[in-house]
């Protein structure tokens, strides 16, 4: 019977061994005794087994409250744990209770923090995995050989619909590929979702009649199931090509309920991630994280950006773009959504670092606020990522292009 593998990084003042085998009976067949009917023969069938202990380092001070030992020390180690498919066949939530479940309040741990699931070639029978990723998202919108730029609605709030399509449509005569409602707008007293979708798509379908440039606007539907799936038909109807979820919010089994429609890209939004990984000893990778919205069907996840905004490092940022871009069950292609403090200066290290445009680079106030308004602010962050992808310097680059140089000027500082 093939089997699901999960890596951890674990701090314990026990023998790691120990803890590791603390946890595997947790999360399978045991409890913390005998009980009867637990069998050996339900055991070898069932329980998950502790695959390798690789010991780290060790420190006198605890990651987050726990059991104590004596002389004070305490044992990082990284720990793989495998279950058979049996225990949770293919249900995700059941997958997530498992690798994720009780075992952060085992006392045995002072640490813990999922880095990795490896998962078998069956389940590509049974998740469909996204409908469009980097391919379709580049078709949709007509993007090839650079990042697609896109940028949100602001303020987050308070616009009506019919300001919100004046933007739009000022975005879009500047050239902006995609465009998305804030985490924070679905449906307000002053912007009823049908209608900021109704003025939205006017303009979007006004302008691909036009140019043949058909902008893509994410449509955040997130709420119940119900409601969700009554948005997203209305998106569909109307001509849209993309919805937005905030996916920690709705959760695997609503995301995956709206993935599994098919009809628009999906705007996978992880707004309430850094309560899920910001500590190194506890929660999940983004390594682990990715995977899961992946068999779900997100066709596009935030991976944070350079330089940014928040608490998150360079090189983290770039494992996650890293992470996307790995192979999943033969495919499974997802588009990183570099966002958070961004506009045309970080492009030239994010191109140094990850050595990919299969990106949706996304610049909020990097656009709006451009000094020589928003139709600059996206020329300035397509030149900025032509001169990365070219090799010429930020200074180079600046040189050459008046928008990008008054960016550099307003944003350089910063």
């Amino acid at each position: 019977m093939e089997r699901i593998t999960a890596t951890y990084y674990i701090e314990t003042p026990f023998r790691p061994e120990d803890a590791a085998a603390v946890l595997a009976g947790e999360q399978s067949s045991g409890t913390f005794v005998a009980v009867p009917g637990e069998t050996a023969e339900l055991k070898q069938r069932f329980a998950a087994r502790v695959e390798s202990v690789e010991e780290l380092e060790t420190v006198r001070e605890p990651a987050i409250p726990g059991a104590t030992t004596s002389n004070g020390l305490y044992h990082r180690a990284r720990v793989q744990v495998s279950w058979s498919v049996e225990n949770f066949g293919y249900n995700l939530p059941l997958l997530v209770s498992t690798l994720q479940g009780n075992l952060y309040e085992i006392r045995q741990f002072t640490g813990l923090k999922l880095m990795d699931i490896d998962v078998p070639a069956s389940y590509a029978q049974h998740f469909a995995g996204p409908a469009f990723g980097v391919a379709g998202c580049r078709e949709l919108t007509g993007v090839q050989g650079r990042p697609l730029i896109g940028t949100i609605i602001k303020p987050s709030i308070g616009l009506t619909p019919e300001q919100t399509a004046g933007l739009v449509q000022t975005l879009a005569e500047a050239g902006i590929d995609f465009v998305k409602d804030d985490e924070l707008q679905m449906a307000a007293a002053n912007s009823p979702f049908e209608a900021r979708v109704d003025a939205v798509i006017a303009v979007v379908n006004r302008h691909a009649d036009r140019t043949g440039k058909k902008v893509m606007y994410a449509f955040n539907i997130s709420g119940e199931v119900d409601e969700m799936l009554r948005r997203y038909e209305y998106v569909v109807r109307a001509g849209g090509t993309c919805a937005m979820v905030s996916i920690n919010s709705v959760g695997l089994a609503g995301t995956r309920k709206i993935c599994d429609q098919r009809a628009l890209a999906i705007h996978g939004h992880r707004n309430g991630w850094g309560m899920m990984t910001r500590h190194p000893l506890l929660g999940i990778d983004f390594r682990a994280y990715q995977k899961l919205w992946r068999l779900a069907g997100v066709d596009q996840l935030h991976v944070n950006g350079i330089q940014n905004k928040f608490w998150e490092s360079d090189d983290s940022v770039v494992a996650s773009i890293e992470a996307c871009q790995a192979p999943l069950l033969g495919g499974y292609s997802v588009l990183p959504v570099v966002s958070s403090g961004q506009w045309g200066g970080q492009a030239f290290e994010t191109y140094r670092r990850t050595r990919t445009t299969d990106l949706l680079y996304m610049a909020g106030g990097g656009i709006l606020a451009h000094p020589m308004g928003p139709a600059a602010g996206v020329q300035a962050l397509q030149q900025a990522w032509q001169g990365a992808v070219d090799g010429r310097s930020l200074t180079e680059t600046a040189a050459q292009h008046p928008e990008f140089a008054a960016a550099v000027e307003k944003f350089g500082a910063k």
